[in-house]
């Protein structure tokens, strides 16, 4: 069977092969799992709350409609929790819209969010999330519908947890001569790096980045993974590290960021401005393998 649902999940399976499979959480629409191969590909803390409690850590977590915490006291945002509420509201399970690739679609609205985020952003929205998972292949799509009759501003972000083997033998490509902004010096400059190293904390968001420019994860020369997004000019790439690991309740193992690396794509630099009856739409799509590409900044 493609696509089973169960009370608080979905699984999807290829159906041309059974080895390559997705699990996605109906709490956030949290993809929790995708197996290529029977080879995990996302990172999921252990101590990850999956009862609804509080936003996974972990998968590929939604951020709507703010990245972050807003520092605007005058923005509707002001008074959401980080990262806004798409990741801890339970989404409605649409159904399965194709059978190759299989292709499921989950959706939110007012009615589906916290009481206090509904007062604290007022807006008519709809949100549809597509999954879709093939071969060598898991892309996720949303869809921001302003279905009111005021406009408003969000941001949107993939919070995708990669699983490497070892941090410090992963880099990442294709991001020099990029802006960024780093979010623990608080300094924006031009990133100089051929490839990004881990060897410490790293926080840093970079800037409208050509999207026709592939962002990969290598492990000793071996492609692990590309990302290709569509109408996501933002990436934020994260590694916690030893101390702010520690200091996560629900980051388990804490010496689990050697195997997890954060490459977010999203639309957070600035916010989109969204008048009524308008819509919206970002794609992530996730390969694996492959050569290596070197893209310098020639888009």
């Amino acid at each position: 069977m493609p696509v089973e649902e169960l009370d608080d999940k979905v699984i999807l399976t290829d159906p041309s092969n059974a080895k390559n499979t997705a699990t996605i959480l109906k709490y956030g629409a949290t993809v929790i799992s995708w197996k290529n191969q029977d080879e995990e590909k996302l990172w999921l803390s252990s101590a990850a709350h999956l009862d609804g409690s509080k936003p996974v850590r972990g998968g590929i977590p939604l951020v709507f409609p703010v990245f972050g915490k807003q520092s605007d006291s005058t923005h509707p945002t002001y008074k959401l929790p980080q990262h806004g509420f798409a990741r801890n509201s339970t989404w409605e399970f649409l159904g399965q819209t194709t059978e190759s690739p299989v292709t499921v679609q989950f959706g939110l609205g007012p009615e589906n969010i916290p009481s206090e985020a509904q007062s604290a952003w007022p807006y008519d929205f709809t949100l549809i999330l597509t999954v879709s998972l093939a071969d060598d292949k898991l892309s996720t799509a949303i869809e921001v519908e302003n279905t009111g009759k005021e406009a408003f501003e969000f941001n949107w972000l993939f919070h995708t947890y990669y699983k490497i083997h070892d941090v410090t033998d992963t880099l990442v490509n294709n991001l020099v001569d990029q802006h960024c902004y780093d979010q623990l010096i608080k300094e924006t400059y031009t990133e100089k790096a051929p490839a990004i190293s881990f060897h410490e904390e790293f926080d840093r968001k970079y800037l409208n980045i050509d999207e026709r420019k592939t962002l990969q994860v290598i492990d000793k020369g071996k492609v692990l993974y590309n990302l290709h997004r569509t109408n996501l000019p933002d990436s934020v790439v994260w590694n916690p590290w030893t101390k702010k690991a520690e200091g996560m309740a629900d980051f388990e193992p804490k010496n689990g960021f050697h195997q997890m690396l954060c490459v977010e794509p999203g639309h957070v630099n600035s916010m989109i401005m969204l008048p009524p009856g308008d819509k919206w739409k970002g794609e992530q799509e996730i390969t694996v393998g492959g050569e290596i590409k070197i893209q310098a900044n020639i888009f």
